[in-house]
């Protein structure tokens, strides 16, 4: 009868699997251990500003404010800071990209423009604050809220603005940044109350709202020259000849203007103009907002 066949283990063999017992043994400890060590880690916030709920009596309701300070900002100083009112200034529209802009080009290495306070303003209805009233009844449709700008910048000037002086120390310069309907904002606030910001970024405005009646309007006088960008991408006729008809409307006013900018971003649409536009915003600017 045949004997099953007998296996042999020499002393080599079994050196081999006893250090490998104890790899695998050693790798197990040290993972356990590594791992044991991770749970034990403190998390804690990651915080590059202030999240305010303020309640404005003029639009009777909340208003979310995400504020943006520049590092090593105090207020034991004498030092002021310029600031920067952010339309769409939720951390799930604007706000981080633009603060991250900010921070990036107030490096001492990049200089391009001065530390920055920035306001980013949280949207409750912006069909409802960045619209005046419209007669075109398709876009009463559209927008069922429209035609609260008149309130919402009363609100900015009476409300916001103070409440930011009274709790920062900010500086006198002023600059708002807009984008589409935030857009076409800005340019209202320029065209009615110019004087409530020294600078205006206007990105993809949406200049075509009630048939571009708000390119109509003689626009008011202000006290100090202002600086205004113009930027878009590609994004059809009406918004680059709505973008065009402001430039030339500026241009071609007596109203004193520190800087006068229009930018056609080709590679750039409606989507992703925002981010390019205000970058190039700030080089173009550089010499205008250090001098606020």
């Amino acid at each position: 009868m045949n004997q099953p066949p007998k296996f042999e283990y020499n002393s080599t063999y079994i050196s081999i699997m006893r250090l490998h017992f104890l790899f695998v043994l050693g790798f197990s400890l040290l993972t356990t251990s590594s791992f044991a060590q991770a749970q034990e880690a403190t998390k804690q916030g990651f915080l590059i500003g202030e999240r305010l709920v303020y309640h404005s009596k003029i639009l009777n309701e909340d208003r979310t404010l995400n504020i943006y300070l520049p590092v090593g900002y105090t207020t034991n100083s004498d030092r002021k800071y310029p600031v920067i009112y952010l339309l769409d200034g939720s951390k799930d529209e604007d706000f981080h990209h633009i603060s991250g802009l900010v921070q990036f080009c107030s490096y001492s290495w990049i200089n391009v423009i001065p530390e920055t306070i920035v306001v980013g303003i949280e949207n409750v209805d912006r069909k409802r604050d960045f619209t005046y009233p419209t007669t075109i009844e398709k876009d009463k449709i559209d927008f069922p809220t429209t035609g609260g700008s008149e309130n919402f910048i009363h609100f900015l000037e009476k409300e916001l603005q103070p409440y930011i002086d009274s709790m920062y120390a900010v500086s006198s310069g002023k600059t708002i940044i807009g984008q589409s309907l935030g857009g076409l904002l800005a340019t209202e606030i320029l065209a009615k109350k110019p004087d409530l910001f020294d600078t205006y970024i206007i990105v993809s405005p949406s200049l075509w709202w009630d048939n571009e009646s708000l390119l109509d309007l003689e626009f008011a006088n202000y006290t100090e020259a202002k600086s205004v960008y113009i930027t878009l991408g590609e994004e059809g006729e009406i918004m680059r000849n709505g973008a065009k008809a402001l430039y030339k409307k500026l241009k071609k006013s007596d109203h004193p203007l520190a800087f006068l900018e229009h930018h056609f971003l080709k590679e750039q649409d409606h989507g992703d103009a925002l981010h390019m536009g205000v970058y190039n915003a700030f080089e173009a600017m550089k010499v205008e907002i250090k001098s606020k």
